[in-house]
């Protein structure tokens, strides 16, 4: 046993990235959207998490983490492989962990999940809930999304990913691989190792909606995360959203602290896709209903977000998840015309309209 496998975990990744220095700032720009506390001295940059803490080494080219437990060291690594990959790709980043589990395959942010019920909440959102093995690791790192992975006409029987020595998911040859989409967590139950999804039924080539519409208890999935940053605490959120960002924006007007105030604004089909939400917050709920309009053509969801004024105060969040061009409307309002970084602001797109005006995705 090591010394470090006494006190907590440590490893270590060394670098073949000749132009780390250009792109550390958005490297540790993305680190802390995850709610890391940033310090630098010198060349070595330093982060720490609630649940351990990392470091870069600019002069010798070397990334570390630490942590008191094996769930929080896979966390660690996982994001700060991500962030590298992510920004250094075009350097064809190659990382091998070394020190404390570097030989271990399970992923720890895998879990596999069992349907044990279906039900429809309005004729096109439908919710399943799933049950698996200690789901605590979806509350201590926060975020609401999950990478969902299905069985597919191809890959009827997937083998599910295992841990890569990059500190990733590696996963199993074409033939035999699941396909993975993100979808939210719409509620959760650590106690009973539960969890609420909430799928929208509708045309297109959406893997999720297809698997959704034949579900039945006893079929397995497999999740991983939590994935995406998460939402940062304010006083003030601005939130708009369609029905794909719908349920996402539901669990954050039932969990927000009461006392949270602001403004969302809802778009749904017609009057039977309102669903009931236990909005705990001060928050104001506004709907829109486009009522034959197609989605993804209404523009009064984007329109009612970028005609909110914005308050003169720091703790305030701007919230915005539906279809690709509502979403690029808003970005650039916050971003360019308010100059909002993503700090106060996270605008996503959550499906593209295609040529056909079906949702992809």
């Amino acid at each position: 046993m090591t010394e470090a496998s006494v006190s907590g975990l440590a490893c270590e990744a060394r670098l073949n990235l000749r132009n780390l220095p250009l792109y550390i700032d958005r490297i540790s720009d993305r680190l802390q959207s995850f709610e890391a506390d940033a310090t630098q001295e010198g060349q070595r940059l330093d982060f720490r998490f609630a649940f351990g803490g990392a470091s870069f080494d600019m002069e010798r080219l070397v990334m570390r983490a630490n942590a008191a437990d094996r769930d929080g060291l896979a966390r660690i690594k996982d994001l700060l492989a991500t962030a590298v990959e992510v920004y250094a790709r075009e350097e064809n980043p190659e990382i091998v962990w070394t020190g404390d589990l570097a030989g271990e395959t399970r992923l720890a942010q895998f879990r596999e999940m069992t349907v044990t019920h279906v039900g429809d909440l309005t004729p096109h959102m439908r919710r399943i809930r799933f049950a698996g093995e200690d789901l605590s690791r979806f509350v201590k790192f926060g975020g609401m999304h999950i990478r969902m992975l299905f069985p597919t006409r191809e890959a009827p029987n997937p083998l599910w990913p295992v841990l890569g020595s990059n500190g990733l998911p590696a996963w199993p040859s074409d033939d035999r691989r699941p396909v993975a989409r993100v979808y939210t967590i719409r509620a959760l139950d650590v106690a009973n190792g539960v969890i609420d999804v909430d799928f929208l039924v509708h045309p297109g080539e959406s893997v999720g909606a297809a698997w959704a519409i034949q579900a039945a208890s006893g079929m397995k999935v497999g999740i991983i995360g939590p994935v995406g940053r998460p939402v940062r605490q304010a006083s003030w959120y601005l939130m708009g959203a369609d029905e794909t960002g719908l349920p996402a924006l539901a669990r954050m007007l039932e969990t927000l602290p009461a006392e949270t105030s602001g403004m969302a604004f809802i778009e749904v089909a017609d009057e039977a896709e309102r669903q009931p939400i236990d909005n705990a917050t001060g928050i104001e709920m506004h709907w829109f209903l486009r009522n034959g309009v197609p989605a993804g053509e209404d523009q009064r969801l984007a329109d009612a977000v970028r005609a909110v004024a914005w308050p003169q105060n720091d703790s305030a969040f701007g919230w915005f998840a539906a279809e690709a061009a509502a979403a690029k409307i808003v970005r650039e309002h916050w971003r360019g015309t308010l100059g909002l970084g993503r700090d106060h602001t996270l605008a996503a797109a959550y499906w593209r309209r295609d040529v056909a005006g079906l949702m992809a995705g």
